[in-house]
């Protein structure tokens, strides 16, 4: 029997900027670590009213503004 790990998703701003907490990358690695590697990760919106998944499409790279890098 495999495992299903659901990601709450917040909805606390219609922007970045009014969004006051959120995970960095290395700390999302780590907190995945303490689950099976073959667990599946679904999104779940609205107290389980839809649901989403995450596929590498999923992903997209931005620069905050005013970064340099």
């Amino acid at each position: 029997m495999s495992s299903i790990i659901y990601i709450d998703a917040d909805r606390s701003g219609y922007s970045t900027g009014q969004v006051s907490n959120t995970m960095t990358i290395g700390e999302l690695v780590n907190y995945l670590e303490q689950f099976d590697e073959g667990a599946k990760v679904y999104l779940r919106h609205d107290n389980g009213y839809t649901y989403g998944g995450i596929t590498e499409r999923s992903f997209e790279e931005y620069s905050e503004e005013g970064d340099d890098e």
